[in-house]
């Protein structure tokens, strides 16, 4: 089966170099990244996070001048760029990295012509544009502990309530509960998904959905008894 391809235009004005190797990861989740551009004015020391990255990450880097005061021109270069992408049927899926709430309607354009939109920014991304893609990752969420042998590792502290996603994994659950009281775990994840497109068990402090839904006492977790595949049943 052909992988899926991918189109990643990162916002540089908004986004930090720092994240560069997570985005990328990331993104190749969804699909064979063919196309990887960058908008930002690089005759400025902004960017010079990214500028380190760009040639061993394979990314294009597009000039874009700010001819004007007030006036973000990035936005403007990376929407011309998408649409043109779009017109030429050259990706299935558009990851648009940044937190600038003037993506919404390009997000919300691309799914009208049935493109999956992947959007990466930081949680204080406007809802808005959280809901008017297929799926949002918080940069917060692709952030890794230093690999050091020697240090502790320290749990992560949930930047959530627990009770939060409690209620959305409620939601989920009785959305789509079959007569035998059971559902799939990855139905279950899209499910999820659909009612709010940022679901992510790393935003709550689990690595898989399978920890977070298991360490709530309202679900048992076990595999089916003819699949290989993991059910969850809600306790009454």
């Amino acid at each position: 089966m052909t992988e899926p391809r991918v189109a990643i235009l990162i916002d540089a004005d908004n986004i930090s170099g720092d994240h560069a190797d997570g985005v990328l990861e990331e993104a190749g989740k969804h699909g064979r990244t063919i196309i990887r551009r960058i908008y930002g004015d690089w005759t400025t020391t902004a960017g010079n996070k990214w500028k380190k990255v760009l040639a061993d990450l394979a990314i294009v880097p597009i000039q874009q001048f700010q001819n004007t005061i007030g006036k973000n021109a990035t936005d403007s270069a990376l929407i011309i760029d998408a649409m043109d992408l779009l017109h030429r049927d050259a990706a299935e899926v558009f990851c648009i990295v940044s937190s600038d709430a003037d993506f919404t309607r390009l997000a919300s354009r691309l799914r009208e012509d049935a493109k999956t939109v992947l959007g990466i920014g930081a949680s204080k991304t406007p809802r808005a544009f959280v809901r008017a893609c297929d799926r949002f990752i918080f940069l917060e969420n692709l952030r890794r502990e230093p690999e050091t042998p020697d240090a502790p590792k320290q749990k992560r502290r949930p930047r959530v309530a627990p009770t939060e996603a409690g209620k959305l994994l409620r939601r989920a659950f009785e959305d789509c509960e079959g007569d035998d009281g059971f559902v799939f775990l990855g139905t279950l994840g899209q499910a999820l998904l659909k009612l709010d497109p940022s679901f992510d068990s790393r935003t709550y402090g689990f690595k898989k959905l399978v920890d977070l839904v298991d360490s709530d006492k309202s679900f048992d977790v076990a595999k089916h008894p003819t699949k290989n595949a993991r059910v969850v049943q809600m306790k009454r």
